[in-house]
C-alpha cells in the first residue's frame, strides 16, 4: 500500500507532457483581436494628431476640419450591418484578413493625398474597411469560447478601444516629431496594419475544428462547454430577434454606453483643460491614465464575470449585476466630477468612472448569447451601428450644450445620465445561453 502511495504520488508530482494539456489557441486568438482593436483605435486618432499640420498644409477651415473628422464615423457605422451580414453568410477569417489589409491600404494611402478632397476619400474608406472587426470579435466569442470565458473574450476585443486611445496620440505624435513628416508616420501606420492583417488571416481559423494547432482536450473543453457551437436546427428569424426585449436593450444599452465613451474620449481633453487650466503635457499624461484605467478595468470586469459564473452564479444575476452595477457607479463619479472644483480629484474621480463602466465592453458577448452562431455577425453589426450613430451625435450635442451655456456642468449631466440609461437597459435583458443554431 505505501508502494502505492508514493507511486500515486510521484505520477502526481510528474509535469503534464504539451499532449496531456489543451492548448490555448482561443487566447491567442483573442489577443490578435485585442491588438487588431487596439491598431483599430490608434488608426483613427492619427488624424486628430496630425490634423494642425494637415490643416495649415491644405489650407483647410474648421468646418472642413470637422467634415475631415466625422468621414471616419458616418462610414464606419453605415457599414455595420452590412459587414455583419457578410460575416454571417461568410464567416470571419477571411473578412477579417481583407478588413485589416483594406484599412491598412487606406491609412498608407493618405499619405499619398494632394489635397484635403483625396485625404477625405481615404478616411472614408478607413471607415468602410475597419467595420467589420468588431462584429466579428462577436463572431468568433459564439464560436471558439465556452459560457464561462465569453466575459473575457469580449473584454479582450473591445478593450482595444481604451488601449488604443491611450496609446495612439502618443504614438503617431511620436512618429510625426521623429520623422518630421506626417506623411510618414501616416505610411509606417498603414503598412505595419497589413503586415498584423497577413498575420491574422494566416493564424485565425472560423471554428476550434479548422485550427490545425487545437489539440483534442482543448477541442473537446470548447464543445462541451459552449452550447453555441454545437447547436443545430433552424436559424432563429431575423425579425423576430430584432423585435425582442433583450436585443432591443441590448442596442439602447450599447448606445447609452457608447455615448458616456464617445463623450469623454472627444471632449475630456478640452474639459481638462479649459475648466481645470491643465496645461498640454498635464493634459495628454491625465488622459493617458484615464483611459488605462479603463483598459485594465475592462480586463478585470470580463474575469469577475466569468470566475462568478464558473462557481455556479446565474446569467442574468452575473450579468445584470456587473452591468447595471458598474455604471451606476461610473454615474456618481461623474457626477462627483461636475461638482469638484479640485483638478487631481477630477482625474481620480474619472480613472475610476473608466475603470468600471469599461466592464461594459461584455456586451459584445451578447450577440452570440441573443442570436446564435447564425446570427451574432448581424446582432454585432447592428449593435455597433447604435453605438456609432451615438459617437456621431454625441460629441456634436456636448459641442452644443457647451457653446450655449458657457460651461461643461449640463454635459457632465448628459454623461449621468446616459450612465442611469446603461443601468435601466442592462437590467432588461436576458443573459440566459439559448443555444441557437
Amino acid at each position: 500500500m505505501k508502494t502505492t502511495d508514493a507511486q500515486a504520488m510521484a505520477a502526481a508530482s510528474v509535469p503534464l507532457s504539451d499532449a496531456q494539456r489543451p492548448t490555448t489557441v482561443r487566447w491567442r486568438i483573442f489577443l490578435i483581436l485585442l491588438l487588431l482593436a487596439a491598431i483599430n483605435y490608434i488608426d483613427r486618432a492619427s488624424l486628430s494628431v496630425a490634423m494642425p499640420l494637415i490643416s495649415e498644409e491644405f489650407s483647410m477651415t474648421p468646418a472642413m476640419e470637422g467634415l475631415m473628422l466625422s468621414a471616419f464615423f458616418w462610414s464606419y457605422a453605415l457599414m455595420q450591418i452590412p459587414g455583419g451580414m457578410l460575416l454571417d453568410r461568410f464567416n470571419a477569417r477571411g473578412i477579417v484578413g481583407l478588413a485589416t489589409v483594406g484599412w491598412g491600404a487606406f491609412q498608407a494611402l493618405g499619405a499619398a493625398s494632394t489635397g484635403w478632397i483625396s485625404l477625405l476619400l481615404t478616411r472614408i474608406g478607413l471607415g468602410v474597411t475597419e467595420s467589420p472587426i468588431m462584429p466579428a470579435g462577436a463572431k468568433l466569442n459564439g464560436n471558439w469560447l465556452t459560457a464561462n470565458e465569453r466575459g473575457r473574450g469580449a473584454t479582450l476585443v473591445d478593450g482595444g478601444a481604451p488601449l488604443g486611445t491611450a496609446l495612439g496620440a502618443i504614438l503617431t505624435a511620436w512618429l510625426i516629431a521623429w520623422f518630421g513628416s506626417w506623411r510618414i508616420a501616416f505610411l509606417i501606420a498603414g503598412v505595419g496594419t497589413i503586415l498584423v492583417g497577413i498575420w491574422a488571416w494566416w493564424y485565425i481559423r472560423n471554428n476550434p475544428a479548422e485550427h490545425p494547432k487545437v489539440n483534442a482536450l482543448e477541442l473537446e473543453h470548447i464543445r462541451s462547454g459552449n452550447p453555441i457551437s454545437t447547436a443545430s436546427g433552424a436559424k432563429p428569424k431575423l425579425r423576430e430577434l430584432i423585435a425582442s426585449r433583450s436585443v432591443l436593450a441590448m442596442f439602447a444599452g450599447y448606445a447609452c454606453y457608447n455615448s458616456v465613451f464617445y463623450g469623454l474620449m472627444t471632449w475630456m481633453p478640452s474639459y481638462l483643460h479649459k475648466a481645470h487650466d491643465m496645461d498640454i503635457k498635464a493634459m495628454g499624461g491625465a488622459t493617458f491614465l484615464i483611459f488605462m484605467c479603463g483598459f485594465v478595468g475592462e480586463i478585470v470586469g470580463g474575469a469577475i464575470a466569468d470566475k462568478w459564473k464558473a462557481a455556479g452564479g446565474a446569467p442574468n444575476l452575473v450579468m445584470r449585476s456587473m452591468f447595471s452595477g458598474s455604471a451606476l457607479i461610473a454615474a456618481l463619479c461623474i457626477l462627483a466630477v461636475a461638482y469638484t472644483p479640485d483638478a487631481t480629484a477630477v482625474v481620480a474621480l474619472l480613472c475610476v468612472a473608466l475603470f468600471f463602466i469599461r466592464w461594459c465592453g461584455m456586451y459584445w458577448c451578447l450577440p452570440a448569447i441573443l442570436g446564435g452562431k447564425s446570427r451574432s455577425g448581424v446582432l454585432g453589426g447592428s449593435m455597433n451601428f447604435w453605438g456609432n450613430m451615438a459617437g456621431v451625435v454625441v460629441p456634436i450635442l456636448i459641442g452644443l450644450i457647451v457653446q450655449f451655456t458657457g460651461s461643461y456642468f449640463l454635459a457632465l449631466i448628459f454623461f449621468v445620465a446616459m450612465a442611469m440609461g446603461l443601468v435601466l437597459f442592462s437590467g432588461l435583458i436576458d443573459y440566459r445561453e439559448r443555444g441557437h443554431a
